[in-house]
């Protein structure tokens, strides 16, 4: 039987702030927080969740993992995100279909475009 997945860990300076503001930007509710770790989901009880965890040095350089959302309306989704606090970034995207943005500590995440009707 394959594993099945739990979590994604996201190491962070302020896991709490960081947490918050990736329940916001999902819709995800906290489900669990200490001083060692935060937890958001999308309903309590629905896997998988993402689990804040502190660090203390600082992201440097591209992250090998990330995350894609996919908005019904791509722009209006960058405009909520960005007036939240993330900021555009450029990791050599060109013209592609998607916009690259990073959290308030650096991560990036991607924005796609909305889903072609079929």
């Amino acid at each position: 039987m394959p594993s099945r997945w739990e979590q994604v860990v996201v190491d962070a300076e302020d896991p709490a702030r960081l947490a918050r503001w990736w329940a916001e930007a999902l819709g995800y509710v906290l489900v669990n927080e200490t001083p060692d770790e935060v937890e958001i989901r999308r309903t309590p009880d629905e896997l998988p969740a993402l689990l804040f965890a502190p660090v203390t040095d600082v992201k440097r350089g591209k992250n090998r993992l990330h995350i894609d959302l996919r908005p019904d309306d791509q722009e209006s989704e960058v405009e909520r995100l960005v007036g939240m606090g993330a900021r555009p970034v450029d990791v050599g995207q060109r013209n592609a279909g998607w916009v690259v943005l990073a959290d308030p500590e650096g991560n990036e995440f991607c924005v796609l475009s909305a889903k072609p009707s079929r």
